[in-house]
């Protein structure tokens, strides 16, 4: 994963245990003020709410541990790999396309950046440019030549 992608995640837990985590116990606390528990849905749900939170917290440690962040300045641009930006053409219809290959915690599509794991990546990696690919999507088989790799 990339630096940027780890700091995210770091500052994401902190956010989780700072302000989050003390959020979700006043919450507990002020229905649990309000009476009988067994029939407190408020209770139920702030129970429920902190339950949700701790997990989230829980799997963002693990994903923190067994993150492995590369350095970009040692990635070469002679054949696709990850923290690959990869701009490509769909031979069908010659749209230009532009993806960054990262983790999966990193994918945000909006910002061009694709999961190692969805198809159109899997099919880039270890080619180089002026190869054409073909690549099975849900939709079919699609044929993109890749144009130009840098490090995203």
């Amino acid at each position: 994963m990339s630096q940027e992608g780890y700091d995210k995640l770091v500052a994401e837990l902190k956010h989780l245990e700072s302000v989050e985590r003390p959020k979700a116990s006043a919450a507990i606390a002020e229905a649990r003020e309000k009476g009988d528990l067994s029939e407190n849905s408020e209770y139920d749900a702030a129970k429920e709410a902190q339950a949700h939170l701790e997990d989230k917290i829980n799997r963002l440690k693990v994903t923190i541990a067994e993150a492995k962040v590369v350095d970009t300045s040692r990635l070469s641009t002679d054949a696709v790999q990850i923290l690959s930006k990869v701009e490509m053409t769909n031979m069908t219809n010659k749209a230009k396309m532009t993806y960054t290959i990262v983790s999966e915690s990193e994918a945000n599509l909006r910002e061009g950046k694709i999961s190692i794991k969805t198809p159109i990546a899997q099919g880039l990696l270890n080619h180089k440019v002026g190869d054409e690919v073909e690549v099975k999507i849900p939709r079919g088989t699609i044929k993109l030549r890749i144009d130009k790799i840098t490090v995203g």
